[in-house]
């Protein structure tokens, strides 16, 4: 999954990196299911719902961004 989080958009690795090197690995196979799924998702779409622009419509994409946005730590979040 590493390599499928690699998006070649610096904003979206920013997010993603972090979150399948230290989450992923805890994920219950639900969780590793829906990630695999996101990752399906276009660059801009993951852009738009990371920074909250939209809100995806499909509800197993939802619950899988709002779980990566818990995830980050205070220092990831910029200001």
């Amino acid at each position: 999954m590493r390599w499928a989080s690699r998006r070649g958009m610096l904003e979206l690795d920013l997010i993603l990196e972090p979150f399948v090197r230290l989450h992923y690995p805890h994920l219950d196979e639900a969780g590793r299911e829906r990630y695999r799924s996101l990752m399906s998702c276009q660059d801009q779409e993951l852009f738009d719902w990371f920074l909250r622009k939209q809100i995806p419509e499909d509800g197993e994409h939802a619950q899988m961004v709002q779980t990566i946005l818990d995830a980050r730590r205070p220092e990831d979040t910029p200001p």
